[in-house]
């Protein structure tokens, strides 16, 4: 298993000239790491080391190695599973985008437990690997792309961009009833005091919540939408449907009963590359499950 992460990137002729201190800050390193990397001497500039101060400029090679002591668990205790069902739709040295399967649990509860879906890419990452880290969870019954990361030095990184919404999530489903056109749902998310399960809309404690819709397409009796979050309150999607009296079909917990499955996929994902020297953004998308539009 490696016991360091190196990562050398060659600043472009657009390359702003700025402290190295600034390019470690732009590349939304955390304050502990950049002091990590100036106090053992961990980040090079053209192959010497050089204070934070001094100033980079384009064509400048840096080189930052993390190691293990740099981050509070550097190895996840993840249980490697069967990777007989991992569909990975991106992967890069650093990151792994897969399709969740329906029915498949994001990540352990316990530990020792086994069969959900960050075990399974443990399995398909290998001993060599440390990770995965997980970065985004999906319900059990949604389907759709899931993301992770390979090396612990990513996982402040991607959560701030999480975070600070450069991470955009589009999602896909088919609600009951009929809507038209677009529009956005915005009334706050909080606890349902009746059901320590679930949420509702100006429930307990309730968070700002946006979600964006787009209808694509219609069924007798249902819709289909494209659903962006602006927010990632826990069940946003499920709630700011139901509430709207759109529940999602086959939600069991905030829908009608039905033998049918929840009709949710988190179609596409657009996201910042992690040390990136441009501003380009990437899109990934998750093939949709082939009975996502068989509604009985």
């Amino acid at each position: 298993m490696a016991l360091h992460w190196t990562y050398t990137r060659t600043l472009p002729p657009t390359q702003i000239v700025r402290s190295l201190r600034d390019q470690l800050t732009a590349w939304l390193l955390p304050s502990h790491l950049v002091h990590d990397l100036r106090i053992n001497q961990r980040v090079l500039v053209n192959g010497s080391y050089r204070s934070m101060n001094q100033l980079i400029t384009p064509g400048d090679i840096v080189q930052m190695t993390f190691v293990p002591d740099d981050f509070k668990e550097p190895f996840p205790e993840v249980d490697p599973d069967s990777a007989a069902t991992v569909a990975v739709i991106y992967e890069t040295a650093d990151l792994i985008i897969v399709n969740k399967t329906r029915g498949s649990k994001t990540h352990p509860n316990q530990p020792g437990e086994r069969g959900t879906t960050l075990n399974h890419v443990a399995a398909y990452l290998g001993d060599e690997q440390p990770g995965p880290y997980i970065l985004s969870r999906l319900d059990q019954e949604t389907t759709g792309a899931l993301m992770m990361t390979k090396t612990p030095a990513v996982v402040p990184i991607m959560v701030r961009n999480i975070a600070e919404k450069r991470v955009q999530r589009t999602y896909l489903a088919w609600v009951a009833g009929h809507l038209s056109g677009k529009g956005t749902f915005d009334a706050p998310i909080g606890r349902d005091p009746q059901d320590r399960r679930k949420r509702q809309v100006n429930g307990v404690h309730p968070q700002r919540a946006v979600t964006h819709y787009a209808v694509l397409d219609e069924q007798p009796g249902a819709t289909l939408v494209k659903l962006q979050l602006e927010t990632g309150r826990t069940h946003q999607l499920r709630v700011h449907l139901a509430a709207s009296g759109h529940p999602l079909i086959g939600d069991p917990l905030y829908g009608v009963t039905s033998k049918t499955r929840l009709r949710l996929h988190c179609w596409q994902l657009t996201f910042p590359t992690p040390f990136a020297t441009d501003n380009q953004l990437t899109t990934i998308t998750a093939p949709v499950p082939s009975d996502f539009d068989v509604l009985n």
